[in-house]
């Protein structure tokens, strides 16, 4: 029987490849899913080898011989658990499997992978040479409930009382620690794969990598998953120590040096792992960034370029712009595919948006963290209504409020077919890449506002946390492609409630924002270009694409030295 060696090595094997290389009688067939740490979908593909007739040394020595020729750089992608980082991770390690000689592995958690199955199906099924790994996480150790292995699972009680909240904030705080004690089971694993890797892709938010990489003698480049104009901002504030000098949250200050006058105040730009306790964490996150060899960003040049090169030359490290990842997924099929089991059949949403006249439609969507309150929610669709313009409505399983129940029931009702209202996971890219959809309501988090850019489509920004803030100002202030729809940000020291925008407000927003004169159209066209350009850097030659032949190049030269 084949060694687990050689099992390893043939896992990353593409079956076109296998028929060239293998003897004839060497036969693929379907596997099962495995409770190894290789996590293979019952539609990936092994090997059936005839016992009696290839001694394993053999074939071990032919193998390895193989695919050490096949592969220059081996490159292991790890992202936090958390699907606004691993959706767009898996994109990255399919972008980068297209390149001659790059074999990618993705490293998650076995319910993230078991979430995931439907993207890494599709990209097994195309026979990219991608690697799945799973490694278990010690939801106990770390503090928290069984089966936690995602941050939209750590339980929030339906409370705005800062004091039954505080447990849940405890939850987080012991998801984003609790991490580390991946980090020697993963060096294990690391180092029984073959061949072995050249380069790490560490999430911003898991710095511990940068010990893996290390204890490997190998490359480590930080993923972003914020915009470059955020990251210019935040290295602005804390160089210039006015995340230090500043104590008053309303206080609007300029952020000092930006290609752009921009102004905030401490809510909009809080920084990442700013809050009370959460100081270790930040630094070393700080710490890791400085020590990596690049950072790598989803956006692209057409669209960041002068905040790209601020960063770049400000932090001193290569700042490699990749993206838009999501345009790695060309069919409607993958884009379906792209993160968890979509609520709703694509055919069905499809057929929905082809019965729409071109962009009439507007979207409305707010993420998969974002909890929207009954009374929001329905402020929300009473606006929606009011507006007149046909929309599609995603609402999230976590906020199927008893209240709700009857409601949406009588909101389709009396909005009939102008409206699609969908309960749980969307295919987002599906719908915004439709030539019906003109307009998207939004939280404003990166995947979802590069994802509009990708498809020209104008935004309605309504931040709720983090750096969504900031980059409502990228899509507003800068790009002007969006219009604000004023949802205030709460205090993060006294813990305020969110301020509820009334259904008129989102009913005016909505209108603006579809909007047939002139300004509502040069908003458009604007939008439009950068949905050409956002295309063209990704095609061969595009700023995209040179920049993911660098980090080749970059992640291939561990193997020369060797």
């Amino acid at each position: 029987m084949a060694s687990v060696h050689s099992k390893l090595l043939l896992s990353c094997v593409t079956p076109q490849k296998l028929k060239q290389i293998m003897p004839s009688d060497v036969v693929l067939t379907q596997n099962t899913p495995s409770r190894s740490h290789q996590f293979n979908p019952s539609n990936s593909t092994r090997l059936q080898l005839p016992r009696h007739r290839y001694p394993t040394p053999l074939l071990d020595q032919f193998l390895m011989a193989a695919k050490e020729t096949e592969y220059k750089a081996h490159i292991v992608l790890v992202p936090l658990m958390a699907q606004g980082h691993i959706i767009p991770m898996i994109d990255i390690a399919r972008l980068l499997a297209h390149r001659p000689g790059v074999l990618t592995t993705f490293v998650t958690t076995p319910l993230n992978a078991a979430r995931s199955r439907p993207a890494i199906s599709t990209i097994l099924s195309s026979s990219l040479p991608v690697r799945f790994l799973e490694l278990p996480f010690p939801c106990s150790a770390a503090g928290l409930p069984d089966g936690c292995e995602n941050i939209d699972l750590i339980p929030f009680p339906d409370t705005e009382d800062i004091d039954l909240l505080r447990p849940a904030f405890l939850l987080v705080k012991n998801f984003f620690f609790g991490t580390a004690l991946l980090r020697d089971p993963l060096l294990s694993l690391l180092r029984q794969q073959h061949p072995s890797p050249t380069c790490i892709i560490a999430d911003v938010c898991l710095p511990w990598l940068s010990d893996v990489a290390e204890a490997l003698r190998i490359p480590r480049f930080i993923f972003h998953g914020q915009c470059c104009f955020s990251l210019a901002c935040y290295l602005s504030i804390h160089l210039n120590g006015l995340d230090r000098t500043i104590t008053d949250e309303t206080q609007r200050f300029l952020v000092p040096g930006l290609p752009q006058p921009i102004h905030v105040n401490k809510t909009e730009a809080p920084g990442f792992f700013s809050m009370p306790g959460w100081e270790k964490l930040r630094k070393d996150t700080i710490d890791a960034e400085l020590s990596s060899d690049g950072i790598v960003l989803n956006t692209f040049n057409s669209l960041e370029g002068e905040y790209i090169e601020y960063y770049e030359k400000t932090l001193g490290k290569k700042a490699l712009a990749i993206g838009p990842a999501s345009l790695a997924n060309r069919d409607v099929s993958s884009m379906a595919m792209r993160g968890n089991k979509t609520a709703i059949d694509e055919q069905q949403c499809l057929n929905w948006l082809d019965s729409k006249d071109p962009r009439s439609v507007i979207f409305v969507s707010f993420g998969s963290l974002a909890l929207v309150k009954p009374l929001q929610l329905m402020e929300i669709g009473y606006g929606l209504e009011a507006s007149g313009s046909p929309f599609i409505w995603v609402i999230k399983e976590c906020e199927k409020w008893p209240v709700m129940e009857q409601w949406v029931a009588e909101l389709k009702e009396r909005t009939g077919d102008r409206s699609l209202i969908i309960i749980g996971w969307a295919p987002q890219v599906v719908i915004l890449s439709h030539v019906a959809v003109s307009g998207f309501l939004t939280h404003c988090g990166w995947n979802s506002v590069l994802e509009a850019v990708s498809a020209g489509v104008v935004m309605a920004t309504w931040p709720r946390n983090s750096d969504q803030f900031l980059n409502e100002k990228l899509v507003v202030e800068v790009l002007r492609i969006g219009v604000r729809v004023g949802g205030k940000p709460p205090s993060y020291v006294a813990m305020s409630k969110w301020n509820v925008v009334e259904r008129d407000v989102v009913e005016k927003v909505v209108r603006s924002l579809m909007d047939k004169g002139k300004e509502g159209e040069e908003r458009r066209e604007r939008a439009r270009e950068l949905g050409v350009k956002a295309r063209m850097a990704m095609e061969e030659g595009g700023s995209s694409w040179v920049d993911l032949s660098r980090l080749v190049d970059l992640a291939s030269v561990h193997v020369v030295n060797k």
